[in-house]
Protein backbone atom coordinates (compact mmCIF):
# COMPACT_ATOMS: atom_id res chain seq x y z
CA UNK A 1 0.00 0.00 0.00
CA UNK A 2 1.33 3.09 -0.63
CA UNK A 3 1.54 6.46 1.65
CA UNK A 4 -1.33 8.33 -0.14
CA UNK A 5 -3.82 5.62 -0.03
CA UNK A 6 -2.79 5.15 3.91
CA UNK A 7 -3.04 8.55 4.63
CA UNK A 8 -6.82 8.52 3.24
CA UNK A 9 -7.93 5.64 4.59
CA UNK A 10 -6.59 6.89 8.05
CA UNK A 11 -8.46 9.64 7.67
CA UNK A 12 -11.58 7.83 6.40
CA UNK A 13 -11.71 5.94 9.96
CA UNK A 14 -11.16 9.20 11.93
CA UNK A 15 -14.40 10.59 9.53
CA UNK A 16 -16.20 7.04 10.05
CA UNK A 17 -15.44 7.52 14.17
CA UNK A 18 -16.93 10.87 13.78
CA UNK A 19 -20.30 9.85 11.74
CA UNK A 20 -20.28 7.10 14.63
CA UNK A 21 -20.44 9.91 17.50
CA UNK A 22 -23.15 11.67 15.54
CA UNK A 23 -25.11 8.78 15.00
CA UNK A 24 -25.46 7.52 18.38
CA UNK A 25 -26.33 10.64 19.68
CA UNK A 26 -28.73 11.36 17.26
CA UNK A 27 -30.87 8.25 17.95
CA UNK A 28 -30.28 8.20 21.54
CA UNK A 29 -31.86 11.94 21.62
CA UNK A 30 -34.63 10.76 19.96
CA UNK A 31 -35.37 8.52 22.17
CA UNK A 32 -34.94 9.81 25.58
CA UNK A 33 -34.13 13.35 24.82
CA UNK A 34 -30.88 15.74 24.03
CA UNK A 35 -30.00 16.03 27.36
CA UNK A 36 -29.64 12.72 28.43
CA UNK A 37 -28.32 11.20 25.51
CA UNK A 38 -25.51 14.03 25.79
CA UNK A 39 -25.05 13.05 28.95
CA UNK A 40 -24.56 9.19 28.13
CA UNK A 41 -22.81 9.46 25.24
CA UNK A 42 -19.85 11.72 26.79
CA UNK A 43 -19.53 9.13 30.12
CA UNK A 44 -18.75 6.71 27.07
CA UNK A 45 -16.35 8.94 25.59
CA UNK A 46 -14.72 9.80 28.29
CA UNK A 47 -13.88 6.48 29.75
CA UNK A 48 -12.09 5.78 26.50
CA UNK A 49 -10.40 9.40 27.14
CA UNK A 50 -9.43 7.73 30.59
CA UNK A 51 -7.86 4.28 29.07
CA UNK A 52 -6.13 6.40 27.07
CA UNK A 53 -4.78 8.78 29.19
CA UNK A 54 -3.02 6.46 31.55
CA UNK A 55 0.10 6.63 29.15
CA UNK A 56 0.55 10.09 30.48
CA UNK A 57 0.54 9.65 33.93
CA UNK A 58 4.45 9.13 33.89
CA UNK A 59 4.19 13.15 33.15
CA UNK A 60 1.77 14.42 36.03
CA UNK A 61 2.09 16.61 37.68
CA UNK A 62 3.95 18.83 36.29
CA UNK A 63 6.36 17.88 33.44
CA UNK A 64 4.41 20.00 30.44
CA UNK A 65 6.97 20.14 28.17
CA UNK A 66 7.35 15.69 28.03
CA UNK A 67 3.65 15.66 27.90
CA UNK A 68 3.43 17.98 25.17
CA UNK A 69 6.42 15.96 23.10
CA UNK A 70 4.12 12.96 23.84
CA UNK A 71 0.82 14.12 22.95
CA UNK A 72 1.85 15.86 19.84
CA UNK A 73 4.31 13.19 18.87
CA UNK A 74 0.77 10.80 18.80
CA UNK A 75 -1.08 12.69 16.52
CA UNK A 76 -1.26 10.80 13.20
CA UNK A 77 0.22 11.96 9.84
CA UNK A 78 2.49 14.23 12.38
CA UNK A 79 0.36 16.70 12.77
CA UNK A 80 -1.52 16.77 9.66
CA UNK A 81 -4.72 15.56 11.24
CA UNK A 82 -5.74 18.30 13.72
CA UNK A 83 -3.11 20.64 13.06
CA UNK A 84 -1.49 21.81 16.45
CA UNK A 85 -0.25 25.22 17.38
CA UNK A 86 1.50 25.33 20.43
CA UNK A 87 0.12 28.47 22.32
CA UNK A 88 1.84 27.75 25.85
CA UNK A 89 4.14 25.85 27.21
CA UNK A 90 6.06 26.20 30.64
CA UNK A 91 5.47 24.94 34.16
CA UNK A 92 1.88 26.86 34.68
CA UNK A 93 0.61 24.82 32.13
CA UNK A 94 0.09 24.05 28.36
CA UNK A 95 -1.84 25.45 25.52
CA UNK A 96 -2.99 23.70 21.93
CA UNK A 97 -5.30 24.95 19.78
CA UNK A 98 -5.96 22.77 16.70
CA UNK A 99 -6.48 24.29 13.33
CA UNK A 100 -7.77 21.22 11.69
CA UNK A 101 -10.10 18.26 12.71
CA UNK A 102 -11.12 14.90 10.48
CA UNK A 103 -14.06 14.19 13.00
CA UNK A 104 -15.34 18.44 12.17
CA UNK A 105 -14.42 18.01 8.21
CA UNK A 106 -16.59 14.76 8.46
CA UNK A 107 -19.85 16.70 9.85
CA UNK A 108 -19.54 19.46 7.83
CA UNK A 109 -19.65 17.10 4.84
CA UNK A 110 -22.59 15.37 6.20
CA UNK A 111 -24.08 17.97 5.72
CA UNK A 112 -24.86 18.51 9.27
CA UNK A 113 -26.39 21.68 10.83
CA UNK A 114 -24.02 23.59 12.55
CA UNK A 115 -26.00 23.69 15.96
CA UNK A 116 -25.67 19.67 16.09
CA UNK A 117 -22.01 20.08 15.01
CA UNK A 118 -21.31 22.36 17.98
CA UNK A 119 -23.13 20.12 19.90
CA UNK A 120 -21.62 16.84 18.67
CA UNK A 121 -18.25 18.76 18.70
CA UNK A 122 -18.68 19.40 22.82
CA UNK A 123 -19.47 15.49 23.49
CA UNK A 124 -16.58 14.24 21.34
CA UNK A 125 -14.27 16.52 23.17
CA UNK A 126 -14.43 15.35 26.56
CA UNK A 127 -12.00 12.07 25.14
CA UNK A 128 -9.57 14.90 26.15
CA UNK A 129 -11.35 15.56 29.50
CA UNK A 130 -11.05 11.51 30.17
CA UNK A 131 -7.39 11.27 28.72
CA UNK A 132 -5.34 14.20 30.95
CA UNK A 133 -7.43 14.05 34.28
CA UNK A 134 -6.43 10.36 34.04
CA UNK A 135 -3.23 11.14 33.75
CA UNK A 136 -3.29 13.31 37.01
CA UNK A 137 -3.77 17.02 35.05
CA UNK A 138 -5.95 19.91 35.82
CA UNK A 139 -7.93 20.22 32.04
CA UNK A 140 -10.27 22.87 30.38
CA UNK A 141 -11.18 22.97 26.56
CA UNK A 142 -13.21 25.38 24.16
CA UNK A 143 -14.83 23.08 21.00
CA UNK A 144 -15.85 24.50 18.01
CA UNK A 145 -18.39 26.95 17.58
CA UNK A 146 -20.33 28.06 14.67
CA UNK A 147 -19.65 31.71 14.96
CA UNK A 148 -16.08 33.54 15.82
CA UNK A 149 -14.46 30.04 16.13
CA UNK A 150 -11.74 29.19 13.65
CA UNK A 151 -10.26 25.61 13.78
CA UNK A 152 -11.34 23.49 16.19
CA UNK A 153 -10.92 22.51 19.67
CA UNK A 154 -8.50 24.59 22.48
CA UNK A 155 -7.39 22.54 25.45
CA UNK A 156 -5.91 24.05 28.45
CA UNK A 157 -3.66 21.37 30.06
CA UNK A 158 -2.78 22.52 33.92
CA UNK A 159 -0.39 20.54 36.66
CA UNK A 160 -2.16 18.19 38.19
CA UNK A 161 -2.22 18.23 42.38
CA UNK A 162 0.77 16.92 43.95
Amino acid sequence: MNEKTFRDQLYDAFKHRALLYFHFFDELRKEIGEDRAAEIVKRAIYCRGTEVGHKFAKFSPGDMEGLKDAFIGGIPDNGGFFQPEIQKCDDTGLDIKFHSCPLLEAWKEAGIADDDIAKIAEIAGVVDNGTFEAAGFEFSSETWKPQGHEGCCHLHIRPGAK
